[in-house]
């Protein structure tokens, strides 16, 4: 999956504080994208959902081969295994098939997590969605009993000719507690603003210790609490404890020289 440097799109949210008077709704979208993008990137980076087309080619028959044999006019390659008699046989992995399926499972990975399937273009033509499905981690499954194209024209624009282009929602979807935790921020946010003057909160939030008229009162270091992946708000920290309490700051990944990754094109 390539950079991402935030979400897609503001979070939905359901404000429970009131809008100042005379302020624009564009100004409202703008902290709401800013206390997403927050969100985001304190939770980890992992929420969406994002659209992102790539082009998958599908491994063939030989790539997961250790050993390989032929003999005769074999069409595939070979692999030696011993059979419940204790005789040596050869074993046609042609058709890759999985270790938990006798028939041919075609199947291409999506880089996750997948929310949902936008669109399956096949050289122009649009798959119908009852003709795959998607199976953890990312596994794009064909089930109409045809396969993914072992190849494609990658210098071709998607929706031409031979080639491959899946369409997908990429991030873990957002629940109740997210959208009450965005929303507290974006509240948070939004205090203090007014048509002539700033947003964010602008009360000087250095002040850690205030005494008046004999009142002693002290309060948190913001610095301390920013520090430790916090907002210093009740329902943001909570929701940020209980999706990320290890304060990842992206998503974990495993690489191999030998994994293939589809291709994604990022410009134009």
């Amino acid at each position: 999956m390539t950079l991402q440097v935030g979400p897609c799109d503001p979070w939905p949210t359901s404000l429970c504080c009131e809008i100042p008077e005379g302020m624009a709704q564009e100004k409202v979208e703008r902290w709401t994208m800013v206390a997403s993008t927050i969100l985001w990137g304190l939770s980890g980076r992992r929420w969406g959902p994002c659209p992102v087309t790539v082009r998958p080619c599908r491994r063939s028959c030989a790539e997961s081969s250790v050993i390989s044999f032929q003999t005769g006019a074999s069409s595939g390659p070979w692999t030696p295994y011993i059979g419940t008699d204790g005789l040596w046989r050869n074993a046609s992995l042609c058709g890759c098939r999985t270790d938990c399926s006798c028939t041919e499972l075609c199947e291409v990975y999506l880089p996750g997590p997948v929310y949902d399937v936008v669109e399956v273009n096949l050289g122009g033509e649009v798959l119908a969605p009852d003709a795959y499905r998607v199976d953890a981690p990312g596994m794009l499954v064909r089930t109409d009993g045809e396969c993914w194209p072992e190849c494609q024209e990658m210098a071709a624009n998607p929706g031409e000719p031979d080639t491959f282009a899946v369409t997908y929602r990429w991030g873990l979807p957002l629940d109740e507690a997210a959208i009450a935790a965005v929303s507290e921020l974006t509240c948070h946010l939004l205090k203090g603003c007014s048509p002539s003057g700033s947003c964010g909160c602008k009360a000087n939030r250095n002040v850690t210790r205030l005494t008046r008229q004999g009142v002693d009162m002290e309060m948190a270091d913001p610095t301390l609490i920013y520090s430790e992946g916090r907002t210093g708000l009740p329902l943001a920290d909570m929701w940020l404890a209980m999706v990320n309490p290890y304060r990842l700051t992206s998503p974990s990944r495993v690489y191999s020289p030998d994994f293939k990754r589809p291709r994604v094109t990022t410009w134009p």
